[in-house]
Protein backbone atom coordinates (compact mmCIF):
# COMPACT_ATOMS: atom_id res chain seq x y z
CA UNK A 1 0.00 0.00 0.00
CA UNK A 2 1.32 3.59 -0.56
CA UNK A 3 0.95 6.86 1.90
CA UNK A 4 -0.91 8.36 -1.22
CA UNK A 5 0.62 12.31 -0.19
CA UNK A 6 2.55 12.22 -3.27
CA UNK A 7 1.08 14.11 -6.60
CA UNK A 8 -0.30 11.65 -8.48
CA UNK A 9 0.64 11.74 -12.49
CA UNK A 10 -2.27 11.57 -15.00
CA UNK A 11 -1.62 9.32 -17.90
CA UNK A 12 1.76 9.01 -19.65
CA UNK A 13 4.84 11.04 -18.27
CA UNK A 14 6.92 13.81 -20.26
CA UNK A 15 10.16 12.09 -19.33
CA UNK A 16 13.54 13.41 -20.62
CA UNK A 17 16.35 11.10 -21.75
CA UNK A 18 17.99 12.13 -18.57
CA UNK A 19 19.21 15.76 -19.78
CA UNK A 20 17.87 19.18 -18.07
CA UNK A 21 17.11 21.68 -20.57
CA UNK A 22 18.23 25.15 -20.41
CA UNK A 23 20.26 24.35 -16.97
CA UNK A 24 23.90 25.35 -16.89
CA UNK A 25 26.67 23.59 -15.58
CA UNK A 26 27.07 24.09 -11.50
CA UNK A 27 29.04 21.03 -9.75
CA UNK A 28 27.39 22.97 -6.38
CA UNK A 29 23.45 22.32 -7.16
CA UNK A 30 22.65 19.24 -8.54
CA UNK A 31 18.76 18.34 -9.43
CA UNK A 32 18.64 14.69 -10.00
CA UNK A 33 16.25 11.69 -11.11
CA UNK A 34 15.31 9.81 -8.78
CA UNK A 35 12.98 6.62 -9.30
CA UNK A 36 11.50 4.16 -6.42
CA UNK A 37 10.72 0.70 -7.27
CA UNK A 38 9.67 -2.47 -5.40
CA UNK A 39 6.64 -4.34 -4.63
CA UNK A 40 2.82 -3.12 -3.95
CA UNK A 41 2.49 -2.74 -0.27
CA UNK A 42 6.34 -2.52 0.37
CA UNK A 43 6.12 0.99 1.78
CA UNK A 44 7.33 3.35 -1.16
CA UNK A 45 5.16 6.22 -0.92
CA UNK A 46 5.28 6.31 2.89
CA UNK A 47 9.34 6.27 2.68
CA UNK A 48 9.12 9.85 0.46
CA UNK A 49 6.25 11.12 2.06
CA UNK A 50 8.87 10.86 5.33
CA UNK A 51 11.17 12.08 3.49
CA UNK A 52 9.48 15.20 1.93
CA UNK A 53 6.98 15.93 4.53
CA UNK A 54 8.00 14.35 7.64
CA UNK A 55 5.18 12.70 8.08
CA UNK A 56 3.50 9.20 8.22
CA UNK A 57 0.12 8.12 7.08
CA UNK A 58 -1.37 4.95 8.45
CA UNK A 59 -4.53 5.19 6.08
CA UNK A 60 -2.59 3.94 3.10
CA UNK A 61 -4.17 3.91 -0.55
CA UNK A 62 -1.77 2.08 -3.57
CA UNK A 63 -0.30 4.55 -5.56
CA UNK A 64 -1.90 4.39 -9.34
CA UNK A 65 1.02 4.48 -12.35
CA UNK A 66 3.33 7.07 -10.28
CA UNK A 67 3.09 9.74 -8.39
CA UNK A 68 5.70 12.39 -7.70
CA UNK A 69 7.21 14.59 -5.20
CA UNK A 70 10.23 16.97 -4.97
CA UNK A 71 12.39 17.69 -2.17
CA UNK A 72 16.05 20.01 -1.83
CA UNK A 73 19.09 18.61 0.34
CA UNK A 74 22.00 20.18 1.56
CA UNK A 75 25.06 18.82 1.96
CA UNK A 76 27.91 19.29 4.60
CA UNK A 77 29.99 20.76 1.40
CA UNK A 78 27.56 23.66 0.95
CA UNK A 79 26.42 21.86 -2.27
CA UNK A 80 22.38 20.98 -2.77
CA UNK A 81 21.16 18.15 -4.24
CA UNK A 82 17.36 18.45 -5.90
CA UNK A 83 15.52 15.05 -5.46
CA UNK A 84 13.00 14.73 -8.32
CA UNK A 85 11.41 11.82 -7.08
CA UNK A 86 9.16 9.31 -8.76
CA UNK A 87 7.02 6.72 -6.72
CA UNK A 88 6.21 3.45 -9.23
CA UNK A 89 2.97 1.47 -8.39
CA UNK A 90 3.91 -2.05 -7.23
CA UNK A 91 1.16 -3.73 -8.79
CA UNK A 92 1.91 -5.75 -11.48
CA UNK A 93 -0.13 -4.78 -14.35
CA UNK A 94 1.91 -1.46 -13.94
CA UNK A 95 5.12 -3.29 -13.95
CA UNK A 96 5.22 -2.33 -18.20
CA UNK A 97 5.27 1.45 -17.42
CA UNK A 98 8.00 1.49 -14.71
CA UNK A 99 10.97 1.72 -17.65
CA UNK A 100 9.28 4.85 -18.52
CA UNK A 101 10.15 6.50 -15.28
CA UNK A 102 13.45 5.13 -14.43
CA UNK A 103 15.00 5.90 -18.03
CA UNK A 104 17.16 8.66 -17.71
CA UNK A 105 16.92 8.11 -13.69
CA UNK A 106 20.53 9.39 -11.95
CA UNK A 107 19.42 7.27 -8.94
CA UNK A 108 17.56 4.44 -8.21
CA UNK A 109 16.13 3.13 -4.49
CA UNK A 110 14.94 -0.64 -4.74
CA UNK A 111 12.42 -1.20 -1.55
CA UNK A 112 11.52 -4.33 -0.16
CA UNK A 113 9.68 -5.67 2.91
CA UNK A 114 12.11 -6.79 5.59
CA UNK A 115 8.75 -9.30 6.82
CA UNK A 116 8.30 -10.67 2.79
CA UNK A 117 10.43 -12.64 1.52
CA UNK A 118 8.70 -12.50 -1.62
CA UNK A 119 9.14 -8.78 -1.67
CA UNK A 120 12.55 -8.97 -1.49
CA UNK A 121 12.82 -11.30 -4.52
CA UNK A 122 10.69 -9.23 -6.27
CA UNK A 123 13.49 -6.24 -5.52
CA UNK A 124 15.87 -8.57 -7.23
CA UNK A 125 14.19 -8.52 -10.31
CA UNK A 126 13.74 -4.91 -10.44
CA UNK A 127 18.02 -4.56 -9.98
CA UNK A 128 18.11 -7.04 -12.93
CA UNK A 129 16.04 -5.07 -14.60
CA UNK A 130 17.74 -1.78 -13.76
CA UNK A 131 21.08 -3.09 -14.80
CA UNK A 132 19.75 -3.96 -18.19
CA UNK A 133 18.19 -0.94 -18.92
CA UNK A 134 18.94 1.76 -17.09
CA UNK A 135 21.40 4.47 -17.45
CA UNK A 136 25.22 3.46 -17.20
CA UNK A 137 26.40 4.81 -13.52
CA UNK A 138 23.02 5.38 -11.78
CA UNK A 139 23.29 5.23 -8.17
CA UNK A 140 21.55 1.93 -6.40
CA UNK A 141 20.35 1.33 -3.05
CA UNK A 142 18.38 -1.26 -1.34
CA UNK A 143 16.26 -0.27 1.48
CA UNK A 144 14.72 -2.96 3.44
CA UNK A 145 11.84 -1.32 4.99
CA UNK A 146 9.15 -1.51 7.95
CA UNK A 147 12.47 -2.07 10.48
CA UNK A 148 9.87 -1.73 12.98
CA UNK A 149 8.69 -5.02 12.72
CA UNK A 150 11.68 -6.75 13.55
CA UNK A 151 10.11 -9.32 15.51
CA UNK A 152 8.65 -10.18 12.14
CA UNK A 153 11.14 -10.45 9.85
CA UNK A 154 12.20 -12.55 6.92
CA UNK A 155 14.90 -11.50 5.41
CA UNK A 156 17.79 -11.09 7.41
CA UNK A 157 20.13 -7.94 7.21
CA UNK A 158 23.10 -10.08 6.19
CA UNK A 159 21.47 -11.72 3.09
CA UNK A 160 20.48 -8.61 1.95
CA UNK A 161 23.77 -6.80 2.42
CA UNK A 162 25.51 -9.54 0.66
CA UNK A 163 22.73 -9.15 -1.84
CA UNK A 164 23.57 -5.48 -2.31
CA UNK A 165 27.28 -5.65 -1.99
CA UNK A 166 27.26 -8.26 -5.12
CA UNK A 167 25.85 -5.79 -7.06
CA UNK A 168 27.61 -2.61 -6.42
CA UNK A 169 24.32 -0.95 -4.19
CA UNK A 170 23.97 1.00 -1.22
CA UNK A 171 21.75 -1.07 1.45
CA UNK A 172 20.02 -0.30 4.67
CA UNK A 173 17.29 -1.10 6.68
CA UNK A 174 14.95 1.85 7.18
CA UNK A 175 11.35 2.65 8.71
CA UNK A 176 8.92 4.99 7.50
CA UNK A 177 6.76 4.81 10.53
CA UNK A 178 9.40 5.76 13.07
CA UNK A 179 11.84 7.57 10.25
CA UNK A 180 14.53 5.45 11.37
CA UNK A 181 17.03 5.75 8.67
CA UNK A 182 15.25 7.62 6.16
CA UNK A 183 16.69 10.83 5.64
CA UNK A 184 19.89 8.72 5.77
CA UNK A 185 19.01 7.00 2.53
CA UNK A 186 18.75 10.16 0.44
CA UNK A 187 21.90 11.81 1.95
CA UNK A 188 23.50 9.12 1.26
CA UNK A 189 22.53 8.49 -2.66
CA UNK A 190 23.87 12.45 -2.62
CA UNK A 191 27.38 11.65 -1.84
CA UNK A 192 27.48 8.89 -4.53
CA UNK A 193 26.31 10.93 -7.71
CA UNK A 194 28.68 12.19 -9.57
CA UNK A 195 29.95 15.76 -10.02
CA UNK A 196 30.62 17.67 -13.36
CA UNK A 197 28.29 15.41 -16.00
CA UNK A 198 25.96 18.04 -17.63
CA UNK A 199 22.50 15.82 -17.78
CA UNK A 200 23.18 15.70 -13.79
CA UNK A 201 23.99 19.22 -13.23
CA UNK A 202 21.61 22.70 -13.41
CA UNK A 203 21.92 25.90 -11.66
CA UNK A 204 18.85 26.01 -9.20
CA UNK A 205 16.48 28.82 -10.86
Amino acid sequence: MGCAASRPVKGLPHLSDGSLENGSQDTKHLRVKLVLLGDSGVGKSCIVLRFVRGQFDPSSKVTVGASFLSQTIALQDSSTVKFEIWDTAGQERYASLAPLYYRGASAAVVVYDLTSKESFQKAQYWVKELQKHANAGIVLALVGNKADLDNLRTVSTDEARAYAESNSMFFTEASAKTAGNINEVFEEIAKRLPRGQPSLTVKQQ
